[in-house]
């Protein structure tokens, strides 16, 4: 019920380092930490497409190149937003089901969700979520 707290920086690396795949997980879990975190993506280009996505929803994160600071944030607020590949997907679903998350959030382009989380929404209900899925 308490917020995190910001975490020391995050750099990915191959195993057995930070994985990336894990990074756009733990930036979701960091939205509402006291303080600041810094990310920075070692592996991939392109690995915050997310961002733009949850800043939607008021997460404060700002991006230079490969690297992203994390400033959490009191509450989140639903919008809509958009699925942009298979973790950052995840990302957006999760986020407005965090506590302290206002409002509705649809998310749309959920083919990468589908890819690769079989009925996810099933799952985040039974964590507690209030959630369904619109055809």
């Amino acid at each position: 019920r308490r917020r995190l707290r910001a975490v020391r920086p995050v750099r990915t690396a191959p195993y057995p380092g930070f994985p990336t795949d894990a990074q756009a997980i733990l930036m979701a879990a960091l939205l509402r930490s006291r303080g600041a975190t810094v990310f920075e993506e070692n592996i991939f280009e392109n690995r915050y497409r997310h961002v733009d996505e949850l800043a939607r929803m008021g997460a404060d994160i700002q991006v230079s190149g490969r690297t992203a600071v994390v400033t959490g944030v009191e509450t989140l607020r639903g919008a809509p937003v958009r699925c942009t590949d298979l973790r950052g997907g995840a990302v957006s679903v999760r986020a407005p089901a965090l506590p302290a998350a206002e409002g509705e959030t649809r998310i749309a382009e959920i083919g990468h969700i589908d890819r690769g989380y079989e009925r996810i929404e099933r799952d985040l209900r039974a964590l507690g979520a209030e959630i369904e899925r619109i055809e």
